[in-house]
């Protein structure tokens, strides 16, 4: 057995989901390829062939390539798949725009989020907004999965010298355009990758007190900045910064969860952050069941003088 990991990356350099990727497809499938799409992706397929574990890298390289378009990058998926028997991706943004498409064309099920592998044909994913874990089984011939990648360690990036062979890039398929994208800049650490996340929630009362109160404390830290929806919706913090079910999924090294009540769709998105810390003045508060520090206390008051003790 052969799985395809499909990478994430910007062309020069892998993203991280890609490693714990990697680690999951080793332990459904054996030996590991790693498909590179893209276009000058020549640095990412490289970066892919240093990492431990892996045999072969694909550089599918072309100018209809370039923007990773879910349709392209899924037809070229598909014109690779016949020789595998899992097709891997990180579940990101990309690859869960690009799993379904590959899935349908292949006329399999898709298994979401798997965060274990028990075998080659069984693993666990997290239903119901993570309350229950259920065991599903595939007995399609080619597994196609995404990988939550709080679930696995992350591979190691050196320390392997895998062959990186171009195959052929399909022809561009028409059915989408690239028109532009507005990128956010930050000094900070990307919200999945952060060792410490400082979040914010709805109790903050505004965007001002948010900035106010949040970002010296994560300055404090070197953290990344979160938000509950509650305070997404609210307008005191933009959506890429939004952590739970139907955010962004961490699992930190810190978690401090300023003024979030906990509501079962944001901690399906955090509960397994290493160590969790709650500043909350609501006793009843339900993020106090996962947290590991917790104070009650006016976060008004809470916050400045964490800061200045810092």
């Amino acid at each position: 057995m052969t799985a395809l990991v499909i990478a994430e990356h910007d062309h020069g350099n892998l993203k991280g989901a890609t490693l714990n990727t990697i680690t999951a497809a080793r332990q459904a499938g054996g030996e590991v390829h790693v498909l590179v799409p893209g276009h000058h992706a020549q640095g990412a397929a490289d970066a892919a062939s240093r990492i431990a574990g892996v045999a072969k890298v694909l550089l599918a390289d072309a100018p209809q390539l370039a923007e990773q378009l879910a349709e392209n990058v899924a037809a070229q998926v598909v014109s690779l798949a016949g020789s595998y028997s899992h097709i891997v991706f990180p579940a990101t943004a990309h690859g869960k725009n690009v799993a379904p498409r590959v899935a349908a064309l292949l006329d399999v099920a898709q298994i979401s989020e798997i965060c274990k592998v028990l075998s080659a044909d069984t693993f666990e994913r997290p239903i119901y907004a993570g309350n229950a874990i259920a065991t599903v089984r595939s007995g399609d011939k080619v597994k196609v999965m995404t990988v939550r990648s709080t679930g696995f360690d992350a591979a190691d990036a050196t320390g392997g010298s895998a062959s990186v062979e171009r195959v052929k890039a399909v022809a561009d398929s028409g059915l989408s355009s690239f028109v532009g994208a507005e990128l956010a800049r930050s000094d900070r650490p990307e919200l999945t990758a952060a060792k410490v996340i400082v979040a914010g929630g709805r109790g903050l009362g505004s965007s001002e007190k948010f900035s106010e109160l949040l970002t010296p404390l994560a300055d404090a830290l070197g953290a990344a900045l979160g938000a509950s929806r509650a305070a997404v919706d609210a307008g005191f913090a933009p959506n890429d910064w939004q952590v739970g079910q139907t955010g962004k999924i961490v699992a930190p090294q810190l978690y401090i969860a300023v003024g979030i009540s906990g509501a079962i769709q944001h901690l399906a998105g955090m509960k397994d952050s290493k160590v969790i810390v709650a500043i909350n003045k609501d006793a009843e508060a339900p993020i106090f069941s996962v947290a590991d520090y917790g104070l009650e206390a006016d976060l008004f008051t809470a916050v400045p003088e964490l800061v200045e003790k810092l």
